[in-house]
């Protein structure tokens, strides 16, 4: 599959556009609190436009139409478990964001040092390093897969041009440069992809009714698997500790811009699960044969940019799946780096001068994009690595996140049991082939949970409290 030099070049300018747009923002960084939360500055339609853009990854667009055409309308049941979790994040953001602005509290780690000490700091923070470099992976793999299907660039060439790229304003500008960026994806995103090539696949098609219609039955069957329960309950969880989440909520400049830019941001994304079920649907109609074509039911999307859309707006709308990953990969991209050099590097060395620390930021960016790219280049199934990421990453960190929020009584001996017992017994649950077919993430929530409150109430000394963030 191939497009043409103009649809080519639309690609590059609207790339190195969006790139200056990133390394503008590098005007506005003066200080980690500018490179990591933006100064706590964003107000409730940047908030929206940066959640919706982030949570429309590679593995939500490409990743979902995928399943949808290959498995029928349950692969829809993917995206409403982190739809319900982002639900019950609004809920927590205000809070977090209140939290973050009293207390000088910039992530979850940061959360952990300030009520249960460094050394919990330090083990919730290599949880999130390895599981945002594993996602990082993923986009990288998902930008390299676009480029090779569209463009007939290598996956090896694609992966280091989508490095390049998303390293070159990430790791100069921080989450300045990530949100500007987010901004302008957002809108192409939501135009090209969400609006533009729905209409386009539905007329060609001949309607809604004849699409559903001309369908293979089975397809619109909604067989529940356990495996898709298994997957909602680990979503569901992971949201509670979503440290992109958590990231947006800091940087909120109020309580109420934080809850109200990611209820916004959710609800359009609740839109785009429908929009994306149509236009798979639509792909069985038009192009039924994908698979055995292109060898993986992924590239639904890029068939139906190439085959529907004319010149000029089939390279924009390659733009917009372009924007997807890239609005997912430096999210995640600044977050490993503030995990590595603030929760982990700074905590070990001891006192960190900011400007040093602005400085190893910057450069770590660059180191933890490489990590990315090994990873998506040389470990075989690179989205079973992030899925192996997030389960272990649910099961460990999603109960404590929210107990450290929520609970006075919780302890340093309680929190530590916790995410130990949880990584341990879903590690053990895997090792043993999952019994009852029950997902590890819920064994290890579960044994979390129950390790936090009976050690916390063992070890929570009469009449004393921990160190609670003050909100009011």
């Amino acid at each position: 599959m191939g497009i043409s030099s103009v649809d080519m070049a639309v690609i590059i300018v609207y790339i190195l556009i969006v790139t200056g747009v990133g390394l503008w923002g590098r005007s506005k960084v003066n200080n980690t609190e500018d490179y990591y939360i933006a100064s706590r500055s964003l107000n409730m339609f940047v908030i929206a436009a940066t959640v919706c853009a982030s949570i429309l990854g590679g593995s939500a667009m490409i990743g979902r139409s995928g399943i949808i055409y290959s498995q029928g309308v349950v692969g829809v049941l993917l995206g409403l478990p982190y739809l319900l979790g982002m639900y019950v994040f609004t809920y927590m953001a205000g809070r977090i964001q209140r939290i973050g602005e009293l207390n000088k509290i910039k992530s979850i780690p940061d959360l952990m040092e300030y009520r249960f000490g460094k050394k919990t700091r330090l083990l919730v923070a290599g949880f999130i390093a390895f599981t945002m470099m594993a996602t990082v992976a993923s986009q990288i793999a998902a930008f390299a897969t676009v480029l090779k299907i569209i463009g007939g660039i290598s996956f090896e060439a694609g992966a280091w041009i989508a490095l390049i790229i998303i390293v070159a304003y990430t790791s100069v500008s921080g989450l300045y440069g990530v949100v500007y960026t987010d901004v302008i994806q957002f809108v192409v995103i939501i135009l090209l992809i969400y609006l533009l090539l729905p209409i386009k696949c539905v007329s060609t098609a001949g309607g809604l009714s004849s699409i559903l219609s001309s369908v293979p039955p089975e397809i619109l069957e909604f067989n529940v698997s356990s495996d898709i329960l298994n997957w909602i309950f680990t979503s569901l969880i992971f949201t509670f500790a979503g440290a992109e989440m958590w990231q947006r909520a800091f940087s909120a400049k109020s309580p109420q811009a934080a809850t109200k830019g990611i209820f916004l941001g959710n609800t359009i994304y609740a839109c785009t699960i429908l929009i994306t079920l149509l236009l798979s649907l639509s792909a069985l109609v038009l192009y039924p044969d994908i698979v055995q074509k292109y060898g993986t039911a992924d590239s639904v999307i890029p068939v139906l940019v190439v085959g529907l859309l004319p010149k000029g707006l089939m390279g924009v709308a390659v733009a917009g799946l372009i924007s997807v990953i890239m609005s997912t990969a430096d999210t995640y991209l600044l977050i490993a780096t503030q995990t590595i050099v603030a929760d982990i590097i700074k905590p070990l060395t001891g006192k960190l001068a900011d400007r040093k620390e602005l400085f190893y930021s910057k450069l770590f960016t660059v180191f933890a994009g490489i990590c990315a790219l090994v990873i998506s280049l040389y470990i075989k199934g690179v989205y079973n690595v992030l899925m192996f990421a997030w389960t272990f990453y649910a099961a460990s960190i999603g109960i404590p996140a929210f107990v450290a929020l929520y609970w006075k009584k919780a302890t340093t001996a309680g929190i530590c049991s916790g995410v130990i017992a949880g990584f341990l017994c879903s590690v053990s649950w895997n090792i043993l082939g999952k019994p009852f077919n029950l997902s590890e993430s819920i064994v290890g929530s579960l044994a979390c949970l129950i390790l936090i409150v009976i050690v916390s109430l063992i070890t929570n000394e009469k009449g004393r409290t921990s160190s609670f963030p003050v909100i009011y």
